[in-house]
């Protein structure tokens, strides 16, 4: 059982991250045709279908489980939410127009690991520059401008003249109904970095002003943020204690789950009780960075 064959591509952030030279966080695959059926007709240790999406769940001999994705074809029928497949099994080209950025657009074939590269992303990785693929992508999900944030404090990128107009063009004209959970992904993912860079550039380009119309922008600097974090030696919900000073109850849009209210809420209460053994750690670091404030 082996994960060769002309048509079974690496794809996006672990091509990327090969030609950085850095350590991927997953390994994508992606078969030019049907992935389910590919696995079933080659024997490998199936664990989940979805016959939806065209992808499937494998374990491999190596004990690594992994994800192979058919290409597809996406459209946005309701900008800012979940894509509609429009078809599966698609031409490789086809697939990855789709993507975000030019950088993660790269496919490596299994056979030979030749690598192919219609957008010039290899061009931009080599200049840290990030490129969107078309002028709608922000408008078909806004959560790449969060994710572009990620890309450029994580890998030193910059986006490109062009990609950096389409993303204020955006931002200065937002269309509120899209996929929160989408930008909360985004949003913790960027923010568990634990880098006050991320958190200052988040307010400088406004791109906070995703989370809601009636946002605050705060006052804190994310140094101030990373800090309070180190004092109290937490280990958990750091991205949390970025994003609160942008989200309460009442203005964001940003599903929260019940324990991620009750910090909120332990948080205001705080200013006028003392903590007791049930406050949550996080309550009180956001308390001294935002009842301060």
């Amino acid at each position: 059982m082996c994960l060769k064959n002309q048509k079974l591509y690496f794809i996006g952030g672990a091509v990327r991250d090969e030609i950085l030279g850095i350590q991927s966080i997953d390994t994508d695959f992606c078969y030019e045709g049907n992935a389910i059926e590919f696995a079933e007709n080659n024997d490998l240790r199936i664990l989940k279908k979805n016959t939806e999406l065209c992808t499937v769940k494998v374990s491999l001999e190596s004990g690594q489980i992994t994800d192979i994705a058919s290409t597809r074809t996406e459209s946005y029928p309701q900008k800012g939410h979940l894509p509609k497949i429009e078809q599966t099994g698609c031409s490789l080209e086809m697939d990855v127009k789709r993507r975000d950025f030019t950088v993660n657009s790269l496919a490596k074939r299994t056979t030979d690991n030749e690598i192919i590269d219609y957008f010039n992303g290899i061009n931009d990785i080599q200049n840290k520059t990030l490129r969107v693929l078309h002028n709608n992508s922000f408008i078909d999900d806004p959560s790449r401008i969060i994710r572009g944030l990620k890309f450029s404090v994580r890998f030193g990128f910059e986006l490109d003249e062009k990609t950096r107009v389409l993303q204020n063009t955006y931002l200065n004209n937002i269309n509120y109904d899209m996929s929160y959970h989408r930008i909360k992904k985004e949003l913790k993912e960027t923010f568990e970095l634990n880098n006050p860079v991320a958190f200052d550039r988040f307010i400088e380009e406004d791109i906070y002003k995703l989370l809601g119309e009636k946002i605050a922008k705060p006052k804190i600097k994310g140094a101030d943020i990373k800090n309070e974090i180190e004092k109290s030696g937490l280990t958990e919900n750091i991205w949390f204690i970025y994003a609160a000073p942008f989200i309460d109850t009442e203005s964001a849009n940003i599903p929260l789950t019940r324990a991620e209210k009750r910090i909120l809420e332990w948080c205001k209460k705080l200013k006028t009780q003392e903590t007791t053994h049930n406050t949550p750690k996080e309550s009180i670091i956001l308390s001294r960075l935002i009842n301060n404030d």
